[in-house]
């Protein structure tokens, strides 16, 4: 188990829908945002699917969620691009168009880091999130390499690491004490979410959000005691590019 990487120039995460990159990852890039790190979102879909409410509607839904993950990444202090690909909640496919934009983005974005869904994780019931970690291991490799989409007419790029979040198998803990709090309030920005994901049926139920909180830095302590450390976040680390 290696624990933190150098703070970053760049970094980059992949997510396949809004919120995904801050349950995985929120308080790595709170961290590294702190430290001067321009810190990046890349969004796969448009989350148009994210509601329990049969009656909701779906176009007002995707602007909501766009919204509120620009919230989320202020609330991290990410001071880089809010990338949005719009592809169909719950539809995202992993293949050749899906990888030449990822790899645009990662060429002009010119991460040192990627982080993104280990699409190896075994039993994934979502299929978003399956593709999009390929999409990112995909991604990654179609940027470093120059025969790969030269019509985009940019300088290929090698990222220096890969981060995989989710992973069944995590070599690698970011230690995040200290930054649990900034987590917590990028993932209440994502309001749409909270009777599902947050399991916060009543907004005004100020013991439901507390009990929220609990859950994640309950989490982040278990990613961190490998390590050895209050909180972390666990990856699977990838750094022969």
């Amino acid at each position: 188990m290696t624990l933190d990487l150098p703070t970053p120039a760049r970094a980059l995460a992949i997510g396949a829908h809004p919120d995904d990159v801050e349950f995985g990852c929120g308080a790595t890039l709170a961290k590294w945002a702190a430290a001067g790190c321009e810190v990046s979102h890349l969004i796969c879909t448009d989350g148009s699917k994210g509601s329990w409410d049969p009656a909701e509607d779906t176009a007002t839904l995707v602007v909501t969620r766009q919204a509120e993950q620009r919230d989320a990444a202020k609330a991290l202090g990410a001071t880089g691009e809010q990338v949005f690909l719009g592809w169909v909640d719950g539809e995202l496919e992993s293949g050749l168009r899906q990888r030449w934009e990822l790899a645009y983005w990662i060429r002009k974005l010119r991460p040192d880091v990627v982080l993104g869904h280990d699409p190896w994780k075994r039993w994934r019931l979502h299929p978003d999130h399956r593709n999009a970690g390929f999409l990112s291991v995909d991604g990654v490799v179609a940027a470093r390499d120059p025969h790969f989409f030269p019509e985009q007419q940019l300088p290929h790029h090698r990222p220096a690491t890969l981060l995989l979040f989710e992973a069944d198998e995590p070599d690698h803990v970011e230690d995040v004490t200290g930054f649990a709090e900034a987590k917590c309030e990028a993932l209440l920005a994502h309001r749409s979410q909270w009777r599902s994901t947050h399991e916060i049926d009543d907004p005004t139920d100020r013991g439901q959000i507390d009990r929220f909180r609990r859950r994640v830095t309950d989490g982040l302590a278990a990613h961190g005691a490998p390590a050895g450390v209050r909180h972390g976040e666990a990856f699977k680390a990838i750094r022969d590019l």
